[in-house]
């Protein structure tokens, strides 16, 4: 009786290798992509100012309880982290009128059309400086 399980051939390198170039591939093909947006979703620039207080379009506002903001990664940020960043964003109010969806956007997502955007304002600021696009994780 025999109970040595005999091992395994190693696979070739080449195989290896291809399914690593491809799983690189896949990841950068999927960074490039832009994401799909409710209909509903309009664009504007947000400003946290003290959460859950903001401002969106230069204009006091204020996120639901509950709100989500997902960065361009499409992972959730706390609105405390974005305190004082300029962002371009996609939103969704919910039934009440509060803020309750928030999409930090890529440049390339920022450059496609949106109701609500206002083309030439949207990414300069009022310093004549580009808007900042996600999140920038650096400490203050």
């Amino acid at each position: 009786m025999n109970r040595c399980i005999s091992p395994t051939p190693p696979a070739p390198r080449r195989r290896v290798l291809a399914a690593l170039l491809l799983a690189s591939l896949a990841g950068a093909a999927s960074a490039q992509q832009v994401r799909d947006f409710p209909p509903n979703a309009l664009r504007g620039r947000l400003v946290v100012t003290a959460p859950p207080q903001v401002t969106l379009d230069g204009k006091a506002d204020q996120l639901s309880p509950g709100a989500r903001i997902r960065s361009p990664q499409n992972m959730f940020v706390m609105s405390g982290s974005l305190v004082g960043q300029n962002l371009v964003v996609n939103y969704v109010r919910e039934g009440s009128g509060l803020i309750h969806e928030v999409w930090l956007l890529t440049p390339a997502e920022a450059a496609l059309k949106r109701p609500g955007a206002k083309d030439s304002s949207l990414f300069v600021g009022s310093d004549g400086k580009t808007i900042t696009f996600g999140v920038d994780n650096k400490a203050p």
